[in-house]
């Protein structure tokens, strides 16, 4: 394929186009920016080189700058979609250089803090919730709630480590405990913590399936190992003694023995979480073995309640 810089020097010196040959070079040379580089590298620039770079000067001054012409990445009209041209010296000429428009930037650090998060199961609406969209007036538990979260975020920053307690936020149904758990995570991900959110129910009922596909042990050690985790609506329905002892214990045990702290939102507190964990699918009352779980939920995060109304029913 033609270079861009020959291919313009063979029709601007074709007959009659030497005149919009010049117009054209004399609006490249207005630009501000071609006229700082020249300046900055005048002891390696004169009308030779310019004339020989015209090319890639065209293209540099054609282009969008600092997204002055583009919406978003999608609307970007560069070359490169996301790059904007930069000019630099190469062997004699001047060449250019494509790096990272402003977009580009903002639109790979909000995938980077993305993927600081892994959901499991959650819904999307919770995912895409900030700790500044909470309603804090009508409610004083809701302030509350997010003034743990503040002191949490606050011992990151005072010590560069993580607490060791998460929170328990507990509550009626429906009052916005998994919202404020997904602005948690969004916290997290911006201070580049990785977060593991899991939607509890669904969690256990695919353990069930992968004890078959004989991914389990992956499964579960990718879950207890979080630096955050975060489990939601525990409690939500009666689970088997497997479950109880054998995965929500394994994970809990590792946390609290690595002291890593844990959030989890729940209809129950925590005298009425044990109760339920006491009785099995089947019937069966275990009350030691209820309490060893509740033993290292407690060890792993602190108990708060959230009040008010049924906010999905307004």
């Amino acid at each position: 394929m033609e270079r861009i810089g020959n291919t313009m020097k063979r029709v601007f010196n074709a007959s009659g186009l030497t005149a919009r040959y010049e117009q054209l070079r004399n609006e490249v040379m207005e630009s501000p920016g071609v006229q700082q580089f020249i300046s900055d590298h005048s002891n390696q620039i004169d009308k030779a080189v310019v004339d020989k770079s015209l090319g890639k000067l065209y293209e540099y001054t054609t282009a969008s700058h600092h997204c002055e012409k583009c919406p978003n990445i999608e609307g970007c009209v560069n070359v490169m979609k996301g790059f904007e041209p930069k000019l630099v010296m190469s062997q004699g000429y001047i060449d250019l250089d494509y790096v990272k428009c402003p977009n580009k930037l903002v639109d790979d650090e909000r995938r980077n803090v993305s993927n600081m998060i892994d959901s499991m199961y959650m819904p999307k609406d919770v995912m895409e919730a900030r700790l500044n969209n909470v309603d804090l007036e009508h409610d004083r538990s809701r302030y509350i709630v997010a003034e743990a979260a503040a002191q949490f975020f606050g011992e990151i920053s005072e010590t560069g480590k993580l607490p060791e307690r998460g929170l328990y936020i507990h509550g009626p149904f429906g009052t916005g405990k998994s919202f404020i758990l997904g602005a948690i995570a969004n916290e997290l991900a911006n201070l580049r913590i990785r977060t593991v959110v899991v939607y509890l129910p669904e969690f256990l009922r695919e353990m069930k399936q992968s004890i078959q596909d004989q991914t389990l042990n992956e499964k579960i050690d990718f879950v207890k190992k979080a630096n955050v985790l975060m489990l939601d609506d525990f409690g939500a329905e009666s689970m088997s003694a497997w479950a109880r002892d054998e995965v929500l214990g394994a994970i809990l045990q590792y946390r609290m023995a690595e002291k890593l702290p844990t959030f989890f939102t729940s209809n129950f507190n925590y005298d009425e979480l044990q109760h339920h964990l006491t009785y099995t699918q089947r019937g069966e009352q275990e009350e030691v073995k209820a309490a060893r779980i509740m033993e290292r939920i407690k060890t792993v995060s602190k108990p708060i309640q959230l009040k008010g109304k049924n906010r999905r029913n307004m």
